[in-house]
C-alpha cells in the first residue's frame, strides 16, 4: 500500500513526503519532479512546448505506473485531480491525505516561485490560487480518505498525524 499526498501547491506535499520517506523508511517519488526528469526539461517548458493537455497525459501515465507499485510516499502534482482517472488509479492501492491550507497561507509559501506557470489569465496571484482552489476542493475532497490542515502545524507535526493515522490502519 502506498501513501498518497494530494493538494495545492504550499501545502507541504514535497517537504512532508521527504519526512515521511525517512521515518517510515518507504521510497518519496514526486511526480512533477518526476516528470521533469523524464522529460528533461521543466513544467514551464513542457506547458509552453507541448500545452497543458500533454502535461497533464505525462502525468495520468506515471499516476498509472505508480499505482501499479507498492510501499511508496507519493507526493502528486496539485492537479492531479483534474483527472479522475488518476484518483481512481491511486486509490487502488494508496491511503490519499488531502494536505489544506487557506488560501493567505499558500499565497505565503509560493508566491515567489517560479517552477510552474500561470493556471489562468488576467488574475493576480491571489485570485488565481483562490478562484483555482475553490474550484479544486470539491475534487480534493471526494479523493482523500483523511485531511489534514496544514495552516497551523510544522511539517513534522503534519507528518506525525500522517504516520498516526497509517501505523492504525
Amino acid at each position: 500500500m502506498n501513501i498518497v499526498l494530494i493538494g495545492y501547491r504550499g501545502t507541504g506535499k514535497s517537504v512532508i513526503g521527504k519526512m515521511l520517506s525517512r521515518r517510515l523508511r518507504m521510497p518519496y517519488i514526486g511526480m512533477d519532479a518526476e516528470i521533469v526528469r523524464r522529460a528533461g526539461m521543466s513544467i514551464p517548458e513542457i506547458v509552453e512546448k507541448y500545452g497543458w493537455p500533454e502535461f497533464r497525459d505525462r502525468e495520468s501515465e506515471l499516476a498509472r505506473e505508480l499505482a501499479g507499485r507498492d510501499g511508496l510516499i507519493i507526493d502528486t502534482g496539485g492537479g492531479v485531480i483534474e483527472r479522475p482517472e488518476n484518483i481512481e488509479a491511486l486509490q487502488k492501492n494508496a491511503r490519499i491525505f488531502w494536505l489544506k491550507a487557506s488560501v493567505a497561507t499558500i499565497v505565503a509559501r509560493i508566491q515567489d516561485g517560479t517552477e510552474r506557470p500561470a493556471l489562468t489569465t488576467g488574475k493576480t496571484f491571489t485570485e488565481e490560487v483562490a478562484e483555482v482552489l475553490e474550484r479544486r476542493m470539491p475534487k480534493y475532497e471526494s479523493a482523500a480518505h483523511y485531511a489534514i490542515n496544514t495552516d497551523a502545524l510544522t511539517p513534522k507535526q503534519v507528518a506525525e498525524k500522517i504516520i498516526e493515522i497509517w501505523e492504525k490502519r
